[in-house]
């Protein structure tokens, strides 16, 4: 019975973790679920037990309940860091390491932390702690988790933007906090999660219950996968067996028949409906080296096609099938084995034996799926790798014989000196040469050979077969069956030598590839990278190539300069479009000179690389496939990262941007302001003295008011920038606030006519006045300057029960077709419309105040004419009925 030791990568691990902190994450579905209160809950048990237990920080959202635990602890003040000119309130881990608590409670450890603090993220901070050997209690909503962003947000539709990495919790305890989503939107309607009006407009959107139970279901199912992890870390840290089927854990056997394929398909439907993770092994079992070149090619697509479908991969030498099987389903705390069984005569299974069967009855503790395949029996006797005969080299039967022919001549000088009997064992020594030098079978064939010679030779009478003395047929027979027995042992021992010594190669070359990818930091140098060792391991020309203004272009190749014929070009175009091999060798194209792969990363094509040789032979050799496939594998993994680095740099690059932007237009606003403001008081404070002069003075004014608007305009981007919005959501008539916009526009709206058709009996809307009086301004202004000069501007309402739509009308060109959107972004003129002067800070403006107050804006041609019409729609809870009278 093998011994189970400790898994070294798993002690390291836990001696990495010694001398740390210990988190806890409380962990649940959606912000009002009682994390922060039950965080205080058990902190105020530790302190009753005797720990020392502080408060980093504790956001209270004004929640009563939570409010009322803070009592009892002694809370380390925050640290104040300006900010844009802004006090912000951040948790002092310097105080916080230098008092040294034995426990600290750090509320939301997902949050950002403001510009200028020591750390971008609060989870850095929480690291810190830990390093220093200070628990931690803290919480986290599963959507802030960074594996599961896209999937929230494609059911709830937002996107959470504080985020971090899954490997915080990894190692920490987690504690679901869980409550039934019903019960939680009680919670949202009493006014416990969120004040009224934020209330209601969470539960129309985010809290939903679809929403809130989908939320629930991958809490519990992210904290039980973080808890089996943790399980398996510490029975492969303490050699504890068995595989503590809490979890499900897919193992699918691949092998080099054709029906592999369907077997890893059906892996994949398995693992999906119980949304396990899943691994195809395959084992290198002696047998392996005498697949032929089809099998080889089926075995690497088949390893391929699981990778694709998103299992891990492992190749596994072993004895024998069945030990590789049993050895890795331990290791791996297997729960499911997914096997193929092929149809078998029953002759062959009662001189093999039935894996299947020998796995049922081996591993009682393990569920072993069965699943029929289909053999493709005329290709199966193609010739083994390289050409070689099944047989064996011709050379090494020559030289095997030629020592059987020496052992004869020695044997004869020992005969001659005296009759030695057991004079046959030295027969042995070119068997056990024969078998681990040139296989089994050559092993055997010589064995035959040397018994006869034995016979022919030794045994009286000489030069006969025939053999007098039965002791010596006894002799012969031993000997004949020691050879045999010897040989098949000795043939073993070499093809796992050989196994292993391949494997090791294969492992060796990855993981040099692999080292040399972590310090590439451009596609180039890849490209170059991966030319170099594939052509060097695989001894052929190579050649990659990458999209570039929707062409494939050679980026690199070996040797240098390669140039792709027209029918080559066809095939890359291919293989890249259709993500499949292409070219000599394959199914498509054959011929090409080249045999083209697609490099793909999460099922998308990024590159193409190609193989050829100088010669007449194929581009590679059927058992080099696996190699190639697991370069390109890597490879892909490699390019993603270098896209998304390149992205993130780009994204910095923006943001660097924006910042300065902003800075610009707070300071360029702020400074125009003030004399703007001065201006405009002294000129309405002057008398004319002249009839000429009072007309100058007030298109002084206008033009002066007009810069002031603009100036309002500017500050008010910057407000809606910085999220500084801050809104008083009231009851407004529609037909006031127009008159008061219009009032306030005469000056502008000299010249126009206006046309104002909205009902009297229409509900109010709510919203902030102020923020509506500068959308309205801004949507009325609009019109005047890019309509006709003299031409008509329209103020419409529109109510059909569910909502109302309040419409602002020019009688210019209108907007381009396609531009309807892009018409609201900042600093947008659009070019051949009545939109391609100004500023472009107004409809954003708009746009920005709007969505702030949960308006929708559209833009669109006008249905009964020329012109553009920009509508502002108030959905039914925005509106509130007249009191009846």
């Amino acid at each position: 019975m093998n011994e189970v030791r400790p898994d070294p990568d798993a002690l390291l691990r836990a001696a990495a973790r010694e001398g740390k902190g210990r988190l806890k994450v409380f962990l649940g579905a959606a912000p009002g679920v009682g994390k922060t209160y039950e965080m205080l809950t058990e902190g105020a048990a530790r302190t009753d037990a005797g720990t020392d237990v502080i408060i980093g920080v504790v956001e209270t959202h004004g929640r009563r309940e939570t409010e009322a635990k803070l009592g009892g602890f002694e809370t380390v003040p925050r640290k104040q860091i300006e900010h844009q000119g802004h006090s912000l309130d951040e948790m002092d881990i310097d105080a916080i390491l230098k008092r040294k608590p034995e426990l600290v409670l750090v509320d939301e450890l997902a949050h950002t932390n403001a510009p200028g603090s020591r750390h971008a993220k609060r989870y850095q901070d929480v690291e810190e702690l830990l390093d220093a050997g200070i628990d931690v209690y803290s919480t986290l909503n599963v959507q802030h988790l960074e594996s599961l962003n896209d999937l929230v947000a494609s059911f709830t539709r937002v996107r959470v933007r504080e985020t971090l990495p899954d490997r915080v919790i990894e190692n920490a305890d987690l504690e679901v906090v869980d409550i039934p989503p019903d019960e939680l939107i009680e919670r949202l309607r009493e006014g416990k999660v969120y004040v009224p009006d934020e209330a209601t407009r969470a539960l129309s959107h985010f809290f939903s219950k679809s929403n809130l139970s989908a939320l629930r279901e991958l809490a519990l199912r992210r904290a039980a996968q973080a808890v089996d992890a943790q399980m398996l870390d510490y029975m492969r840290a303490n050699a504890v067996t068995g595989n503590f089927a809490v979890n499900d854990r897919l193992v699918v056997a691949i092998s080099e028949q054709p029906g592999a394929a369907e077997l890893v398909r059906a892996a994949k439907r398995l693992a999906d409906a119980l949304r396990a993770p899943w691994t195809a092994v395959h084992i290198e079992a002696p047998r392996s080296s005498g697949f032929s070149d089809f099998e080889n090619v089926q075995l690497a697509e088949t390893m391929h096609l699981a990778s694709q479908l998103g299992a891990q991969i492992a190749a596994v030498p072993a004895e024998s099938i069945l030990a590789g099987l049993k050895q890795f389903a331990a290791d791996a705390k297997t729960t499911q084995l997914i096997v193929g069984k092929s149809a078998r005569s029953r002759w062959f299974e009662l001189r093999h034996g039935s894996i299947v069967d020998r796995l049922i009855r081996d591993t009682p503790g393990l569920a072993v799926h069965v699943v029929p395949l289909k053999l493709d029996e005329p290709r199966r006797s193609q010739l083994a790798p390289s050409g070689r005969s099944v047989w064996g080299a011709r050379n090494g039967y020559a030289v095997s014989l030629g020592l059987g022919a020496i052992i004869k001549l020695i044997g004869r000088v020992i005969f001659e000196r005296g009759s030695i009997t057991n004079i046959g064992l030295l027969y042995l020594i070119p068997v056990m040469l024969a078998a681990t030098r040139y296989g089994m079978r050559t092993g055997i064939v010589t064995s035959l050979v040397c018994s006869l010679a034995y016979n022919f030779f030794f045994i009286p009478p000489l030069h006969t077969f025939t053999i007098q003395d039965p002791q010596n047929i006894i002799t012969v027979l031993v000997l004949l069956g020691v050879a045999v027995v010897g040989s098949r042992l000795a043939s073993r021992v070499r093809e796992q030598a050989l196994l292993a010594q391949a494997s090791a190669a294969q492992n060796s070359s990855l993981a040099g590839f692999a080292r040399l990818l972590t310090g590439i930091s451009t596609s180039d140098e890849l490209s170059q990278v991966l030319c170099r060792e594939a052509g060097s391991l695989l001894d052929c020309n190579t050649a990659l190539l990458m999209p570039d203004h929707d062409q494939l272009q050679v980026r690199s190749s070996v040797p240098p300069g390669c140039k792709l014929e027209m029918l080559d070009d066809a095939a890359a175009k291919w293989a890249f479009d259709n993500n499949k091999p292409a070219g000599r060798g394959s199914d498509t194209l054959t011929a090409s000179e080249w045999l083209f792969y697609p490099v793909a990363s999460a099922g998308k094509v990024l590159a193409v690389f190609g193989l050829s040789r100088s010669d007449a032979r194929g581009p590679i050799r059927s058992d080099q496939l696996p190699l190639l496939l697991s370069l390109l594998d890597q490879t892909g993994l490699a390019l993603e990262r270098i896209a998304l680095e390149t992205e993130m740099s780009s994204l910095a690059h923006v943001r660097e941007r924006d910042r300065l932007r902003h800075a610009l237009l707070s300071s360029v606003s702020h400074d125009l302001r003030t004399p703007l403001t001065t201006i405009l008081g002294s000129l309405r404070e002057i008398k004319a003295s002249s009839p000429g002069q009072e007309v100058l003075l007030a298109a002084t004014r206008a033009e002066a008011e007009r810069l002031h608007r603009f100036v309002a305009n500017l500050l008010d981007m910057v407000r809606i920038e910085a999220g500084a919005l801050h809104q008083k959501i009231e009851p407004v008539d529609l037909a006031e606030a127009v008159a008061s916009a219009l009032d306030d526009l005469r000056p502008a709206l000299q010249g126009h006519a206006t046309l104002i058709d909205i009902a009297p009996d229409l509900p109010l809307v709510m919203v902030d006045p102020q923020l509506f009086h500068h959308c309205l301004i801004n949507l009325i202004e609009n019109a005047t300057k890019y309509g006709t000069p003299t031409g008509l501007v329209t103020v419409r309402a529109v109510h059909d029960r569910t909502r109302l739509s309040l419409c602002v009308e020019d009688e210019g060109p209108g907007i381009p077709e396609g531009q309807e959107r892009r018409i609201f972004e900042t600093f947008a003129r659009i070019e051949g419309s009545d939109r391609k002067g100004g500023t472009g800070l107004g409809l954003a403006i708009v746009k920005g105040f709007g969505e702030a107050m949960g308006l929708e804006l559209t833009a669109s041609n006008r249905d009964d004419g020329k012109g553009a019409s920009f509508r502002i729609t108030f959905q039914g809870d925005q509106l509130k009925e007249l009191p009846s009278e």
